[in-house]
């Protein structure tokens, strides 16, 4: 049973956060990478009496395969490594989209983490892929789109070019991503990392690297301030 402050253990490994729905309009989300099978499997059947929406990050398929077959009501989404349940797919809750812009096809997985986190939180979705500035006549190919977005997410790797591009043509909430993919010299990620937060494009806003789910949280909820029912 929850206590008071709306905490409910379980085992004695999790304490789920049952209230957080209620506060921030989002469930708890789980981060699945190090936990066990067995640890996700209780975390999602004590959460599956609390919330219709379930999420869960950096899942292997092999944990989901084994939490899948225990816990009914869960979808496995291979390419962003993510578990959603436990009812049907939430249809879009507000107008407008958000533009899911990735580099390469390399970046592909943190993209995905982004747009499956963005459709669970009531946000339409377009996804860009493969627009990287080694071939930066794809990115105007698609330009219109993308300046159509009430936010966009620019995903990128390597030299971490493209969110200062981006940043330069279009004029809507800009959140930045760099990935760990390239060569050495690369450091996982740490250069585009870096490149991001120097850029001289103004008002690009970077999270971690990799952190797909961390920018769609907070697009989301920008999306959902700008379109608010008045």
């Amino acid at each position: 049973m929850a206590d008071q402050l709306g905490v409910e253990p379980v085992n004695d490994y999790a304490l789920l956060d049952i209230d957080r729905e209620k506060r921030l309009g989002f469930p708890e989300v789980v981060f699945g990478e190090n936990k066990t099978s067995a640890q996700l499997i209780g975390i999602a059947e004590r959460m599956s009496a609390h919330t219709s929406r379930l999420l869960m990050t950096r899942v292997d398929a092999a944990k989901a395969e084994q939490i899948t077959a225990c816990v009914p009501g869960l979808h496995y989404h291979a390419e962003a490594c993510m578990l959603t349940g436990f009812g049907p797919a939430p249809k879009p809750e507000r107008g407008g989209y958000i533009a899911v812009v990735c580099a390469g096809t390399s970046d592909l997985r943190v993209a995905q983490e982004a747009a499956v986190t963005l459709e669970m939180m009531g946000s339409r979705v377009e996804r860009i892929t493969d627009v990287g500035v080694a071939g930066i006549h794809r990115l105007f190919a698609r330009l219109e789109l993308i300046r159509e977005a009430d936010v966009v997410i620019a995903i990128a790797g390597m030299e971490g070019a493209l969110p200062s591009v981006l940043g330069g043509l279009v004029a809507k909430p800009l959140i930045a991503v760099p990935t760990s993919i390239g060569y050495g010299t690369g450091l996982n990620g740490l250069i585009a990392l870096g490149a991001m937060l120097n850029g001289c494009a103004p008002g690009v806003t970077v999270v971690n690297i990799d952190n797909g789910f961390g920018a769609a949280y907070a697009a989301a909820s920008i999306h959902k301030q700008t379109r608010r029912e008045t």
